[in-house]
């Protein structure tokens, strides 16, 4: 890729300058210049936010396995489900009344 010689530069220059105006480019690239003083402000806000802060180490505790049950036929799942679906049919007929 080739760099930008002074011709280039020049160029670049006068062009602005029949954009922008020759009074408008300083305030221009003072506020550039805020901008990215205030993005890089935030960035490294931002890295600092993310750094990985030690936590104490804590017990944990892990809760009991529920006690194991034999497996069901398909059949005796399906009982069990529509006795429990007459179990909360009832309740949510009881709590209506």
């Amino acid at each position: 890729m080739p760099t930008l010689g002074p011709m280039e530069w020049i160029l670049i220059l006068l062009v602005l300058i029949l954009l922008f105006g020759a009074k408008k480019l300083p305030d221009t690239a003072k506020a550039l210049g805020q901008s990215l003083r205030m993005f890089k402000k935030e960035t490294s806000k931002t890295e600092d936010d993310e750094a990985p802060r030690p936590q104490p180490a804590q017990a944990v505790q892990t809760p009991p396995l529920p006690p194991a049950q034999p497996q069901l036929s398909d059949e005796e799942r399906a009982r069990l489900l529509e006795e429990e679906a007459a179990r909360l049919r009832a309740k949510s007929a009881a709590k209506d009344q």
